[in-house]
């Protein structure tokens, strides 16, 4: 006779549910979103797996919610109200902008302690003194984006809201990082490239990480994480004047942060990165499917990709190991470094947005410019 299912919690349900949008979400944290998000919740970002959402802007939409379901327990004790009324999202703006000098002559200004520590114990606090004003703004642009998929309509537009948004940004004034702090160009990628000297999987692997995000236009690490061979073409070989071809490759980036997947995006491969390239999956015997995959204790490569944060920690890991600081570089400094490397090498702009896939002419020449303003003539006129 058989046994009766056993009837699951409603944690163990959602847990269950999460499951099966694993590949967008950040699962090893499964148990902990099933504990905080609701089922309307997790109803919602299973609608928009369905809708066919960036995976990147799916991660951020989560890892958004997941922070505001935890705040608003924190702050109210209660789960967070569909619509938000105005008065929580001027508490949530008060809570996360806030002036800290301020804060030492009043211990009220600001996000109460007892909110602080509960937020740090789950780990969804970190840093210390207030938000970036951008980070507080996607937040609640995803609140609103979450409500609206909801059928729900906040108040987000309101004047109070936002006078208040634009008070606190006055008031605690801060200016923008990079999100590297030093770009990784020519000469760096180097350093880092002479750490993977042997013919280790590991080395192969890492080396052909660095060589194949660098060259390809300094993709994003969710693209290097994400590549597939089935997006991997071979192309003519380049021919050398009095020398032998180089080996071409072209990679087909499908839906990229700035586009869709009904263009096809390429960029292309040549010499060097797509040796570092064929030599890892020649040793990886890797035919189909992920590219980048992780490496265990014993050398066995992992059937699954290597997720986004894992290429910010080998390349962190590479520069410790060159001698360098790894604080002040990270995934993103490929993509800076790259855009700086051409214009140290007087590539024109347009030539290397080709390769690069800006879409931002703005954004690209923040990188481009920067690399020759410092010695340019506009800083040398007296």
């Amino acid at each position: 006779m058989a046994k009766p299912k056993k009837s699951l919690s409603a944690v163990e349900r959602r847990a269950e549910e999460l499951d099966t949008i694993a590949a967008v979400l950040p699962i090893e944290r499964r148990n902990e979103l099933a504990e905080l998000l609701s089922d309307h919740d997790v109803e919602t970002l299973r609608h928009l797996v369905n809708q066919g959402m960036g995976d990147n802007t799916l991660r951020a939409l989560t890892s958004d919610l997941t922070y505001l379901e935890a705040w608003g327990l924190a702050a109210t004790g209660n789960p967070l109200p569909w619509p938000a009324p105005e008065a929580l999202l001027l508490k949530f703006v008060a809570h996360h902008l806030w002036d800290p000098q301020r804060r030492e002559t009043d211990a009220d200004h600001g996000m109460p302690a007892d909110v602080d520590e509960k937020l740090r114990q789950q780990g969804f606090l970190k840093s210390v003194g207030p938000h970036a004003p951008s980070t507080v703004r996607r937040r609640l642009a995803n609140w609103s984006t979450l409500s609206k998929w909801r059928g729900l309509n906040g108040a987000f537009a309101s004047p109070a809201l936002k006078s208040a948004i634009r008070l606190a940004v006055r008031a605690v004034p801060r200016t923008r990082g990079r999100k590297s702090a030093k770009a990784v160009t020519g000469d760096v990628l180097a350093k880092l490239l002479a750490t993977c000297a042997t013919d280790s999987l590991r080395d192969l692997r890492d080396r052909a990480i660095l060589m194949v995000a660098f060259a390809s236009g300094g993709r994003r690490r969710s693209e290097i994480a994400g590549l597939r061979k089935e997006q991997l073409t071979i192309e003519p070989p380049i021919p050398v004047e009095n020398g032998t071809p180089l080996p071409s490759l072209a990679i087909h980036l499908g839906r990229t942060k700035t586009s869709s997947g009904e263009q096809d995006d390429v960029v292309y491969l040549t010499g060097r990165p797509v040796e570092a390239l064929n030599a890892w999956m020649a040793a990886s015997k890797i035919e189909s499917g992920s590219v980048f995959r992780a490496i265990g204790r014993w050398g066995t490569v992992s059937r699954r990709a290597i997720d986004p944060q894992s290429v910010n920690a080998i390349l962190k890991q590479r520069a410790e190991m060159a001698g360098l600081d790894p604080g002040e570089f990270s995934a993103h400094g490929l993509r800076s470094g790259y855009l700086t490397e051409a214009a140290n090498r007087g590539i024109p702009l347009p030539e290397a947005m080709e390769q690069s896939r800006h879409r931002s002419i703005q954004q690209a020449s923040s990188y481009y410019n920067s690399a020759t303003r410092r010695s340019g003539r506009a800083a040398q006129m007296v």
